[in-house]
């Protein structure tokens, strides 16, 4: 479960990515899958700083990660 009060989109972005690598999420599920492994007290918030950067909970969480590095290329 992600814990942490202050979220920013770059701190969001690695705690899903961990999710992603682990295989508790598939970056094509829409971006709201997240709520269930976020407090809901910290819901709000996540949303707050999702939609100032402009994404819908309906993105999916691969646009919400965008570009990657693989060092397998």
């Amino acid at each position: 479960m992600i814990q942490s009060i202050q979220y920013s989109m770059d701190l969001l972005q690695d705690e899903v990515r961990h999710l992603v690598e682990r295989g508790t999420v598939n970056r094509q599920q829409p971006i709201y899958t997240l709520c269930k492994y976020i407090s809901a007290r910290e819901w709000a918030c996540v949303e707050d700083e999702l939609e100032e950067c402009d994404f819908l909970l309906r993105d999916r969480i691969g646009d919400l990660l965008g570009h990657e590095e693989w060092d397998n290329d």
